[in-house]
């Protein structure tokens, strides 16, 4: 009886747990995972928030295990699809469709991936060890693939793998942004036939003296975003700047769904009152946030002097590396907020569609007028290879926040550039 009693409290607990993480991925998914607080979840699964409490500690541990269930269904997923394959088969495109169909999937991923950057955060070391995992897979199958000839015998399979990764977690988020417009399966697809050709690979029947179209102007960079503010005295001015300092270190550290102004006002030393005389709600603030990572970013990719679009793009590598080194904490907030801000209600969601659209846009004119010139090949289509960049990028910079060490970003697009545009 005593056995029987205890296994049924058992089967109880374990049906209630699974209960709260169905109801914490409906949530999650549906409101965001900044949106959607702990007592909202003990409604939806129909328990008690100190019950809640029983079963998992924090929020943070509630994503972490949300995503740790799909992580081991891709894993387990993963092993399924290559044991099913032929050798030398190429698996990612058939994982990435799966992901795209599994619901919620991209989204929580895009949560998680942001909200864990931060070292403090209890699901970082958790993610860092996912980025490990993700490596050492993907670097089997593609030995495997090299062995049998499917990959070219000049590619760096390590590196491959680092950049293959990066633009795969980047095509997911964009894909959030850019609905209709970034297909994750295709662009895998293309990137993997591309691993066939040499690296620096460019057809010798393609005349690229040919072209009678004038390259054009460099494009103009986006637009950077602006916060109407009273210039103010001196004082003003210098205080306005401290508060968006501390704000922009608390987005990047807690969120910015979970961080009120009044940290932000304890955080700069003045009374919450204060903090809203210059800034009068936290939406505007994060736009200021904003519109400084851009403003400070613009500084860094002066182009007088650039002749072509090529070497434009070839000189993406320098900035990239002076960010990581100078200004690490515009790469942290810029990981957490364009990943909290998927969900369509968020304050920050419009700007980064906006923004991404505007990058893509401003980058497929780059490689255009690059192939124009005749330093992009004619078989890589400019559109495709500014997605790619753009992905690859983000991609590179989320793996870098888990691993300092491991991810260099800079070098990473070097030789990624040296392959796209390679020297004629």
């Amino acid at each position: 009886m005593t056995t029987t009693t205890a296994g049924s409290r058992h089967a109880q607990a374990s049906a209630t747990r699974q209960r709260i993480l169905a109801a914490a991925h409906d949530l999650f998914v549906s409101h965001g995972y900044r949106s959607t607080s702990l007592r909202d979840i003990a409604a939806a699964a129909s328990v008690s928030h100190p019950g809640l409490l029983g079963h998992f500690a924090s929020k943070d541990e509630l994503l972490a295990e949300v995503v740790a269930e799909l992580e081991a269904d891709n894993e387990a997923v993963f092993s399924d699809i290559a044991a099913a394959s032929e050798p030398g088969d190429l698996i990612f495109a058939a994982l990435a469709e799966r992901n795209a169909h599994t619901e919620g999937y991209l989204e929580l991923f895009a949560a998680l991936t942001g909200e864990a950057s931060a070292p403090a955060h209890p699901a970082h070391a958790r993610m860092r060890e996912r980025y490990a995992r993700l490596r050492a897979l993907s670097a089997d199958v593609l030995e495997d693939a090299k062995y049998h000839g499917v990959i070219a015998s000049d590619r760096d399979v390590d590196g491959e793998t680092v950049r293959h990764t990066a633009g795969w977690d980047g095509l997911q988020l964009l894909s959030q942004y850019l609905p209709g417009q970034v297909d994750v399966v295709e662009m895998l697809e293309e990137r993997e036939s591309l691993w066939a050709m040499p690296l620096g690979w460019r057809d010798p029947d393609d005349d690229v003296e040919s072209s009678e179209e004038p390259a054009g102007p460099l494009p103009e960079l986006p637009a950077t975003a602006t916060v109407e503010t009273d210039p103010g005295y001196a004082v003003g001015r210098r205080r306005r700047t401290q508060i968006v300092a501390d704000a922009m270190r608390l987005f990047a550290r807690d969120g910015y769904g979970d961080t009120s102004l009044r940290d932000i006002a304890e955080a700069v030393g003045v009374s919450k009152s204060t903090l809203l005389h210059h800034y009068p709600s936290k939406d505007v603030l994060l736009s200021a946030v904003l519109a400084e990572r851009d403003g400070a970013i613009s500084l860094h990719q002066e182009v007088a002097g650039v002749c072509s679009a090529g070497d434009l793009l070839r000189s993406l590598p320098d900035g990239a590396a002076r960010s990581s080194r100078d200004e690490p904490g515009l790469i942290e907030v810029y990981a957490v907020l364009s990943c909290e801000a998927v969900p369509a209600g968020h304050p920050a969601h419009d700007y980064f569609a906006t923004r991404f659209a505007d990058v893509v846009a401003y980058f497929t004119e780059l490689f255009r007028l690059a192939q124009v010139d005749g330093d992009l090949p004619a078989h890589r289509d400019p559109a495709h290879e500014a997605l790619w960049l753009i992905a690859m990028w983000d991609g590179l910079q989320y793996q870098w926040l888990y691993d300092r060490e491991a991810v260099d970003i800079a070098e990473q697009l070097r030789v990624h550039l040296e392959d796209v545009l390679p020297a004629r």
